[in-house]
């Protein structure tokens, strides 16, 4: 019975992993779609192709998917049209959450998202309601290592055309322009370094503080939002811990 209860164990364990991945590949794939519809399907010359595709190979996604999803949005493979929505609210507390959405049926997206929000003790509001309190910044993130010196990475990175850099957990944390992104971005791997993180994200202006119940509402919203295929992206004003 304990093997056939361990094989049980280990087979749970690899569906979940198999479930997380299927999760991962599939708003990858919807990435790559999105901005291959928007700027043509040749990553050397559509930036953002470029950069999805990058993040899909960074998550070992298969290349057979990654060709597919542009043969999708180039019209080249029958498939479903995905829409790109944004939805603005607030969660418990007065949290401030923008929520970008990638789905082929608007209704669908709508009516889970607002349930969402409502279960958490929070509310969907009207575009607008909470976009004027995030700042939209590329985000460019190096490994802090031994062998790099903060001031020389600073002076590279304000070289190419970054707005600002700073030092956090044990990664430099390079700001720029939304337009200078790609541009910043592709001088510095040029110049030998090592990105681990780089995304167009909605920065807040400032930060909430929750805890309590309200912090546990927050979390389940988030967890929510998270497990829901079409959403591609959230970014709050959230305190952080």
């Amino acid at each position: 019975m304990s093997g056939h209860s361990k094989w049980n164990n280990i087979q749970h364990k690899k569906n979940a992993q198999d479930a997380k991945r299927g999760k991962i590949f599939m708003k990858l794939s919807k990435d790559i779609f999105l901005e291959a519809r928007r700027g043509g399907g040749d990553p050397d010359m559509n930036a953002g192709l470029r950069h999805a595709i990058e993040k899909a190979k960074a998550a070992n996604m298969p290349n057979d998917n990654i060709s597919r999803a542009i043969k999708k949005a180039t019209g080249n493979l029958d498939g479903v049209t995905y829409e790109e929505i944004t939805y603005e609210g607030y969660g418990p507390g007065g949290v401030a959450v923008m929520v970008d959405v990638l789905t082929d049926n608007r209704n669908r997206s709508a009516s889970e998202i607002r349930h969402a929000f409502s279960k958490s003790g929070g509310n969907l509001g009207e575009s607008g309601s909470v976009g004027f309190m995030f700042d939209k910044q590329g985000i460019i993130e190096i490994e802090a290592t031994d062998n790099l010196d903060e001031d020389e990475v600073m002076m590279d990175a304000l070289d190419t055309g970054a707005d600002d850099m700073s030092t956090k957990d044990g990664r430099f944390i390079i700001k720029t322009a939304p337009e200078t992104f790609e541009e910043v971005k592709k001088a510095l791997e040029d110049k030998g370094y090592e990105i681990d993180r780089a995304e167009v994200a909605m920065i807040p202006k400032s930060r909430t503080a929750l805890s309590g119940k309200d912090l546990e509402k927050m979390e389940n919203l988030m967890d929510a939002l998270e497990n829901n295929d079409d959403v591609q992206d959230i970014y709050s004003n959230l305190q952080e811990a």
